[in-house]
């Protein structure tokens, strides 16, 4: 059985949709933890120490930098500037986020995971949930990184 030309074409459609669903999702999310963080350095510098992997010095290094570079990120696909690359950039820190979550959650530790700012809540993050979140979007970012939405990108 053979596709046909309009079957190949809806396909191709669905996979651009799809795709550019992927781009501007994962940017949308990567700009608004990072702007949830700048400006809101000691509550962040606070939610690292929680996790109890960084010195109290290392996590404030990580509270400076980590907002601008998610924020960056999100930049970065929204404007289409190196898309393969910005994916496996995501990628890596989204594996980095879950082994930390990861290592909470085994521990014990009732954290807000600082994920999109610091949370007003005592209960904490639910951390098996915010897991399995980024494991979605660990797998977007590799459906973005093998079927990447060219348009409107300033250098794919």
């Amino acid at each position: 059985m053979t596709e046909t030309h309009e079957t190949k074409q809806a396909r191709g459609k669905l996979l651009e949709i799809a795709s550019a669903a992927a781009r501007f999702g994962l940017a949308a999310v990567w700009i608004v933890a990072g702007w949830t963080k700048i400006g809101a350095h000691m509550e962040v510098t606070q939610n690292i120490i929680a996790y109890e992997i960084f010195t109290h010095e290392w996590s404030n290094i990580l509270a400076q930098w980590i907002g601008p570079l998610e924020l960056a990120g999100g930049l970065f696909l929204l404007a289409g500037i190196k898309l393969r690359e910005s994916g496996w950039v995501s990628i890596v820190v989204l594996v980095l986020f879950i082994i930390g979550m990861y290592s909470a959650w085994s521990r014990g530790l009732v954290i807000d995971c600082g994920c999109f700012g610091p949370q007003p809540s005592d209960e904490g993050t639910n951390l098996i949930e915010t897991i399995l979140r980024d494991f979605v979007l660990i797998a977007a970012t590799l459906f973005m990184i093998y079927v990447p939405y060219k348009k409107f990108a300033i250098y794919p």
